[in-house]
């Protein structure tokens, strides 16, 4: 029996790569010069893809799929996959939940040290000779005893607040409606702007939709203050860049650290003159045995589609 025609969309550590080849038949889009040609020759065979979630899959290349079954993501976010246009096809759409929530939430906390006590800064001035010619840091701001608001308690939410209230931080949460199952005297707020009123330190850790675009925007930040701090775990999606740097660049808010950017890698120049930004390369699952999880579960996932058992991460 022929092996079930997959259509790659970017590249995967050779850990994931070697038994994807033995399993499936992999068409690397990723590498295709011509990717409306490369479509041309495969996509009728195609009856998986798998993608990540930064890179998705539109309703134009599944339209070039017509016999595609099953997309499998590499990553919690499924924003960039048209489930709509899945759905209307009968189009099983899976992701890698779960496996990726601790190493997501401890480089959020992680990031929160590194901003309010200036570690990225304070390193450059061991580095570059300032301590010993200019003498001790600048004072920084503690983390422990503020106030912590988590906009989005879902696991990856919840996994963030446990550790910061290990620091003595009180925690109040945004999203949907109240959550049952929130810790005793977490705090629900009903919107962002009412979070931000109530937090020294926002983290951004809700899924991207359409309603959430922009959901950190100029009013969120004014709310937030000029002691105030964001922190952005989720998708770039959800935060008004253009906002935020007028925010950062005129001292309304004291900092902001980021793992996720508009049109990143090539992030907007005015956060490279900043000061007051920890910068990271949308790396929060980006661990050995998180990657290996992640990878597992994607194939995982294609072999039980394709072996008629239940899948193991369905997206609702």
């Amino acid at each position: 029996m022929s092996r079930p025609q997959i259509l790659q969309m970017g590249p995967y550590p050779a850990w994931d790569q070697e038994p994807l080849e033995q399993m499936f038949t992999m068409h690397r889009l990723f590498e295709a010069t011509d990717r409306a040609a490369f479509l041309a020759q495969h996509g009728a065979q195609v009856r998986g893809i798998a993608t990540r979630g930064e890179l998705g899959a539109d309703a134009a290349l599944i339209a070039a799929c017509p016999q595609l079954e099953v997309i499998s993501v590499y990553g919690v976010g499924t924003d960039a996959v048209d489930l709509a246009a899945a759905r209307a096809r009968g189009i099983r759409v899976t992701n890698t939940p779960d496996v990726l929530t601790e190493d997501v939430a401890d480089l959020g906390v992680g990031m929160a040290l590194a901003l309010s006590r200036g570690m990225i800064g304070a390193e450059a001035w061991v580095r570059d000779g300032s301590w010993a010619a200019k003498g001790g840091y600048p004072l920084q701001r503690r983390l422990s005893g503020r106030r912590a608001g988590i906009l989005g308690l879902g696991r990856i939410g919840m996994a963030v607040g446990q550790r910061l209230a290990a620091f003595g931080m009180p925690i109040a949460y945004s999203g949907r409606a109240p959550k049952a199952d929130a810790p005793q005297g977490w705090t629900f707020l009903p919107d962002a702007v009412s979070l931000a009123q109530q937090s020294d330190l926002l983290v951004m850790a809700l899924s991207a939709t359409p309603e959430t675009r922009h959901i950190v925007d100029a009013r969120v930040l004014e709310a937030l203050g000029a002691d105030g701090m964001l922190v952005n775990i989720s998708r770039a999606a959800n935060l008004d860049e253009e906002a935020l740097l007028d925010a950062l660049e005129g001292g309304r808010i004291a900092g902001a650290a980021l793992d996720v950017f508009e049109g990143e890698p090539a992030l907007n120049p005015r956060f490279l003159a900043l000061r007051n930004v920890v910068l990271q390369p949308h790396h929060a699952s980006g661990t050995i045995e998180t990657r290996r999880a992640m990878g597992q579960l994607l194939r995982d996932n294609l072999a039980a589609h394709f072996a008629g058992r239940p899948l193991l991460s369905e997206v609702a």
